[in-house]
C-alpha cells in the first residue's frame, strides 16, 4: 500500500501515476471551481450557495462536518430539476456566529436554504444527514422525498473513535497545521488510490478552502452532540427515504444507516461493502441518488 506524504508533489502529480491524457481520471470526487454566492437567508443566518440546474423539482444538497459544496455536487451531476448547494453556518464563507453550534442551528439552515429556494427534496451526507433528522423531527412532511447518505448520528453521541478524528481535523484548521490536515484528509481515500494524481488534487484544493476559509470554534462541540432527543420522532416521516451506509467506515457505522432506515415508515436501504464510496463505487452511487430522486 502506498502512504500519504507531504507535502505534495507540485501541482498534485505523481511520477509513479501520470495523469491520464484528455479527461479526468475516473472514480474521485470532483472539487468544484464555479463561483458561488451568500445571502442572508430568512432565518437570519447569511449562507454561502450554489444553484445549479433548472426547473422542478428542486433538490437542496447538505454536506458534511469540514465538507462543503464540492463535496456535495458529484452527487447531484444526475438529479433533474434544480439543485441547491449551500454551506452550514461554520464553514465556507458562510457566517460563523460566536458560541456553540448545535444539530437545531444546522437543521435551521437546512430548511431556510430549502425555504429560499423552494426544494420539495433533499439529500444529506454524514452532518448533513443528521441536520436532515432533526428538521424532520420538527416537520416531518417538509420534504417529497429524501436521501440520507452515510448518517452518522441519531440519538446517540458517535463512538470515540470518530469524535478523535473528527475533532483532530478541526483542531489542525484552527492552527493552520496543513501537514497534519493532509494526512486526515487522505484517510478519506483508499490507501492504493492516494499517490494517484486524482487524490493529490481531492486533497490540495479541499485543503486549501479549509485553510483559506477557516472553521468556526463553534463546530468542535459537534463531534459529541446527538442529533435527536429520540429517534422514534421519525416514525412520522411518511416520505420516501433512501438510506445509504457503507460497512468498514468508522466515522459512519452502517449500524446508524441501519437504525435510520428501521424508524422511517419508508425507507430503502442499501450499504455498500466498502468505505470511500465515492472513490470506490462513484458511478453505482450516483446513479443510485438520481434514480431515487428523478422518480
Amino acid at each position: 500500500m502506498r502512504s500519504f506524504r507531504w507535502p505534495p508533489p507540485p501541482d498534485g502529480k505523481s511520477k509513479r501515476w501520470p495523469a491520464p491524457r484528455g479527461r479526468d481520471e475516473p472514480g474521485r470526487p470532483l472539487l468544484s471551481l464555479t463561483p458561488t454566492d451568500v445571502r442572508q437567508m430568512p432565518h437570519g443566518t447569511t449562507l454561502e450557495y450554489l444553484v445549479a440546474g433548472d426547473g422542478e423539482p428542486t433538490t437542496a444538497f447538505a454536506h458534511g462536518l469540514a465538507g462543503g459544496i464540492p463535496d456535495t455536487r458529484p452527487l447531484g451531476s444526475g438529479v433533474a430539476g434544480r439543485k441547491i448547494f449551500f454551506q452550514f453556518r461554520g464553514h465556507g464563507r458562510s457566517d460563523s456566529p460566536p458560541g456553540e453550534i448545535s444539530y437545531v442551528d444546522l437543521a435551521a439552515d437546512l430548511r431556510a436554504a430549502a425555504d429560499e429556494f423552494g426544494a420539495t427534496r433533499a439529500l444529506g451526507v454524514s452532518l448533513g444527514a443528521g441536520a436532515l433528522c432533526r428538521l424532520l423531527a420538527q416537520t416531518p412532511d417538509r420534504f417529497e422525498r429524501l436521501i440520507f447518505f452515510l448518517p452518522a448520528v441519531l440519538d446517540e453521541p458517535r463512538p470515540v473513535s470518530a469524535m478523535s478524528r473528527a475533532r483532530a481535523l478541526l483542531d489542525a484548521v484552527e492552527a493552520d497545521d496543513a501537514p497534519t490536515a493532509a494526512t486526515l484528509l487522505s484517510a478519506e481515500i483508499p490507501a492504493g488510490m492516494r499517490d494517484r494524481p486524482a487524490a493529490w488534487r481531492y486533497v490540495r484544493e479541499r485543503l486549501d478552502a479549509l485553510l483559506r476559509d477557516g472553521l468556526a470554534p463553534g463546530l468542535s462541540e459537534l463531534p459529541a452532540q446527538a442529533a435527536l432527543p429520540d429517534r422514534s420522532v421519525l416514525a412520522s416521516v411518511a416520505a420516501p427515504a433512501l438510506v445509504i451506509g457503507c460497512r468498514g467506515d468508522v466515522a459512519h457505522p452502517p449500524v446508524i444507516a441501519e437504525q435510520l432506515a428501521s424508524v422511517l415508515p419508508n425507507a430503502t436501504l442499501h450499504v455498500y461493502d466498502q468505505p470511500a464510496v465515492l472513490w470506490t463505487n462513484r458511478t453505482d452511487l450516483r446513479a443510485r441518488v438520481s434514480e431515487f430522486l428523478n422518480r
